[in-house]
């Protein structure tokens, strides 16, 4: 049986719809990075990528801008709305997708850690955190404001 991230075509983009892409191979190597340059670069705790051929992949709507946060990598992200998106070596044919930006961020699941040397020491907790719903904690009124103004999850 193929697994979600061996279908043929996935897309995804940013927060406000500036860029767009299609990816027409399959995802390998899904994981969340804990190092200290991917929890800076997305201004979290991990970051979810998975790796793609670069020949596989293509821009349907705009391009990021670049940030090369080493000698050896650099981080692509809409200049718009600051959504991170990609991460690549310098001159390599294969990139890694920001897996919460595709348009079914359940479609690929991480199967790998990498960086665990940075690994926040809270995220052992969080499974056995109180959860709820953002309906269930916001006043109805307020609820009313968060009206999202982010790009749907399709074309």
């Amino acid at each position: 049986m193929a697994t979600e991230r061996d279908k043929t075509s996935l897309t995804g983009g940013c927060q406000c719809g500036a860029i767009r892409y299609r990816i027409g191979g399959r995802l390998t190597k899904p994981h969340v990075c804990h190092c200290r340059m991917c929890q800076k670069a997305v201004g979290a705790p991990f970051w979810a990528l998975a790796e793609t051929d670069a020949a596989s992949f293509a821009w349907t709507r705009g391009e990021p801008a670049w940030f090369r946060s080493s000698e050896a990598v650099e981080r692509g992200f809409c200049a718009k709305c600051g959504t991170s998106l990609h991460f690549r070596y310098i001159g390599a044919d294969r990139l890694d997708i920001a897996l919460a930006s595709l348009d079914d961020p359940d479609a690929v699941a991480p199967e790998q850690e990498f960086g665990c040397e940075s690994r926040i020491a809270w995220l052992e907790r969080i499974g056995s955190l109180p959860r709820s719903t953002t309906e269930a904690t916001t006043p109805p009124t307020a609820l009313k404001t968060y009206a999202s103004r982010q790009h749907p999850d399709h074309d």
